[in-house]
């Protein structure tokens, strides 16, 4: 596993490290990734999450291959709302967009902001187009469905059971809950 990656928040304070491949680069039109995208914007002034097309760019990264360098302690949970399972995290420090984490999911999914420009892992699927604004000009790069594709989920799961099925847990997040 000779592939490694070491990202930084906006100001440096917080440090992410990556071992290995990405499981998949996608983006995501789901109205929930567009309105926490909306939100990132109005209400930290963390910088724009959106591309022009409503999608918002992730890298998704096995747990078990995803390390907090320094800086863990500025990261911070949001949720669209006090049930729901998807927490977006962000570092405090500067506002910066870190992860996206679904409820007893085994990946991340990194924000693609992360990555300095030209270094991000080359997009592969945009998924939940049937949520896209109708205004939204999607290019045939890439596979374009309206929710997930077998092969999307073909992917997590060979991830999860190279993992041996585990689930960990991320560590070093102060548990703090802001709902949006």
């Amino acid at each position: 596993m000779a592939d490694v990656t070491d990202l930084t928040c906006r100001c440096g304070q917080v440090g992410v490290h990556l071992q290995g491949a990405p499981i998949l680069s996608v983006e995501c039109l789901c109205s929930d990734c567009q309105s926490a995208g909306q939100a990132f914007v109005a209400k930290s002034g963390g910088g724009p999450v959106l591309l022009e097309t409503g999608a918002t760019p992730f890298v998704l990264y096995r747990k078990d291959r995803v390390s907090f360098t320094r800086g863990a302690e500025s990261l911070c949970e949001h949720r669209l709302s006090e049930t729901s399972k998807t927490r977006r995290v962000i570092a405090s420090c500067c506002n910066t967009p870190v992860f996206l984490e679904l409820g007893g999911s085994h990946w991340l999914s990194l924000y693609a902001t992360l990555w300095p420009d030209g270094t991000k892992p080359p997009l592969q699927l945009r998924t939940m187009t049937k949520d896209a604004p109708a205004d939204a000009v999607l290019s045939g790069d890439v596979p374009n469905p309206g929710t997930h594709t077998p092969g999307f989920y073909a992917k997590l799961l060979g991830a999860w059971m190279a993992m041996g099925f585990r689930n960990p847990k991320v560590e070093g997040l102060k548990e703090r809950l802001d709902v949006w």
